[in-house]
C-alpha cells in the first residue's frame, strides 16, 4: 500500500522545521537504530488515527544554486510540493499577518488544484484567533488553522485536518501470489535501462538525461510461467529549475514504490560508487522489511582485473553494513550482461522473505544455540530465554520469550539473528526480533 504525501511550505522563519519535528514527534517510522543508514530530517514517516503518511519539511531542503533569489528558491519549493504531495500544509506567521510572500505562495497554490491547509502558526491567543484570523482568509485558501508548533498546541485538529484530507487507501488489485518488484535508486543510475531488458522491450522511455521517467509505472509480465509486476520509479521531474528539490523527491518517490513491493532491485552506479542517497533509499527498504537485491549497474564501464569484483563487494559491504544478508548482482542493463540473472535471484529472495520456521523446529535450534553461547547475567542475575515462536512473515519476525527483556542486549539479539540466518537461510530478507517477557515469569 502506498502511503500519501503531505508537504509542509511556506516562507522562511514561519516555524516550519518545528512544526515537522512537532507532528513526527515519537511517531517517526524507524524500526531499529541500524549502523550504516543516512537519515535526515526532511521526509518521515507520521501516523494520525490509524493513518500513516510520508511528511516532507521543503524548508530543509538545502539548494545548490545560490544564485537564486528567496522568492525563487520559495517557488522551487511550492512547485515540487504542487507537483508530488497529496495534501499541502502553507505555514504562516500568526504574529506578523500574511505578507507578500504569503499571498505569491498563496496564488500558486490556488491555481494548483490541490488540497491546501492554510495553518497560521505561533498563535498565542486561542480565544481571540477567531477574531484575528479574519485576514488570512485573503489568501483564498479557505478556514485558516492557528497552532502553535512551539508548545504542541492545536496540532492534533491540524492532524485531524490533514487525515480526513487524505485520499483513500488504495489496494492494488494484483493476485496475491504475483511478486511485486521495485526497481529503486537515485535518478540516472540505468532504473529504466534495466526494466527494458527484464521485459525484452522498450516500453519505458529510455535517455541520457536523468530523470527521463516522470511517473511510477507499473509492468505485469510473465516470466518462466510466473506472474510478476515491475516498478520503474521516476528520476527527477522535468523542470530544469527545480533540480535540487526534484533529486530529494526522488527520494521519496522510491518510497512510495518499496511500499508496493515484495522485493526490491537497489540499483548502485558502479561508476560513482555509494552515495548517502543510496544509503536513505536502500535504509528505507530495510526499515520495512522488504527483499533486498543489491544491483551494481554499468560494470562494463569498470576497468577490471581478477581482484576488481571482490574489492568492490567489499566497499558495497562496508558502506551498506546494515544490508550484510542482501545479495549482489553485477550487470551492465546497457549491453544486458548478467540481466538474465536477477529474475531467479528474485524469486529465491521472494520465498526466502516468506519462509516460516515451525516453532518445535525453531525451539530446538534455539536450545544448541544457548548452548553455544549461554544468555548473559547482570549481577548475578540470569537472562532465560524460554521459547521462540515466528509472528510472521514479509519479513520473517520472530517472537522470544524472557524472563526480563531488559537484559537481551543489541549484541545479544545480533547472535540469534545470525543463528537464525546460518541455521534457516532468509537471504535478502531482514529479519524482526520481538521480545517480551513471559506472562507470570519471574523477574
Amino acid at each position: 500500500m502506498t502511503k500519501s504525501l503531505v508537504a509542509i511550505v511556506g516562507r522562511p522563519n514561519v516555524g516550519k522545521s518545528t512544526l515537522f519535528n512537532r507532528i513526527v514527534g515519537s511517531r517517526i517510522a524507524i524500526v531499529e537504530d541500524t549502523p550504516g543508514i543516512t537519515r535526515d530530517r526532511l521526509y518521515f514517516d507520521a501516523e494520525w488515527g490509524r493513518k500513516r503518511f510520508t511528511l516532507i519539511d521543503t524548508g530543509g531542503i538545502e539548494l545548490k544554486d545560490r544564485s537564486l533569489t528567496l522568492s525563487e528558491m520559495m517557488k522551487q519549493q511550492v512547485d515540487v510540493a504542487i507537483e508530488e504531495a497529496d495534501v499541502v500544509i502553507f505555514v504562516v506567521d500568526g504574529k506578523t499577518g500574511p505578507t507578500a510572500e504569503d499571498e505569491l505562495i498563496a496564488k500558486s497554490l490556488r491555481q494548483a488544484k490541490k488540497t491546501v491547509l492554510l495553518v497560521v502558526n505561533k498563535v498565542e491567543n486561542f480565544q481571540g484567533f477567531a477574531a484575528q484570523s479574519y485576514e488570512y482568509y485573503a489568501l483564498g485558501l479557505g478556514d485558516p488553522i492557528g497552532v502553535s508548533a512551539a508548545h504542541g498546541l492545536n496540532t492534533g485538529d491540524l492532524l485531524d485536518a490533514v487525515v480526513e484530507a487524505l485520499p483513500p487507501d488504495n489496494e492494488e488489485d494484483y493476485d496475491p501470489e504475483t511478486v511485486k518488484v521495485a526497481v529503486i535508486g537515485r535518478p540516472n543510475v540505468g532504473k529504466s535501462s534495466l526494466v527494458n531488458k527484464l521485459l525484452g522491450e522498450k516500453r519505458v522511455l529510455v535517455s541520457d538525461i536523468p530523470g527521463t521517467t516522470r511517473d511510477a509505472i507499473d509492468t505485469p509480465f510473465v516470466y518462466d510461467d510466473k506472474n510478476y509486476i515491475l516498478i520503474d520509479t521516476a528520476g527527477i521531474r522535468r523542470k530544469k529549475r527545480i533540480v535540487d528539490l526534484a533529486e530529494n523527491y526522488s527520494v521519496v518517490r522510491s518510497f512510495r514504490a518499496i511500499d508496493r513491493s515484495d522485493v526490491v532491485l537497489m540499483m548502485l552506479d558502479a561508476v560513482e560508487g555509494i552515495t548517502d542517497q543510496d544509503k536513505r533509499i536502500a535504509g528505507y527498504a530495510h526499515e520495512e522489511g522488504k527483499g533486498i537485491i543489491l544491483v551494481i549497474n554499468k560494470w562494463d564501464l569498470i576497468v577490471k582485473d581478477h581482484k576488481t569484483l571482490d574489492a568492490y563487494e567489499k566497499t558495497v559491504r562496508n558502506e551498506m553494513g546494515f544490508l550484510a544478508y542482501a545479495p549482489t548482482q553485477f550487470i551492465s542493463a546497457e549491453t544486458g550482461q548478467r540481466v538474465n540473472k536477477i529474475m531467479d535471484l528474485v524469486d529465491f529472495v521472494a520465498e526466502q522473505n516468506c519462509r516460516r520456521i515451525t516453532t518445535a523446529l525453531l525451539n530446538e535450534q534455539l536450545r544448541e544455540w544457548l548452548h553455544m553461547n549461554p544468555p548473559p547475567t547482570d549481577k548475578g542475575k540470569p537472562l532465560h530465554i524460554l521459547y521462540a515462536t515466528q509472528l510472521g512473515v514479509k519479513p520473517p519476525t520472530f517472537i522470544f520469550f524472557v524472563n526480563d527483556p531488559e537484559m537481551v542486549h543489541f549484541s545479544y539479539k545480533r547472535y540469534l539473528i545470525n543463528q537464525l540466518r546460518q541455521t534457516f537461510g532468509f537471504e535478502g530478507s531482514p529479519i524482526r526480533l520481538v521480545i517480551r517477557k513471559r506472562s507470570g515469569s519471574p523477574n
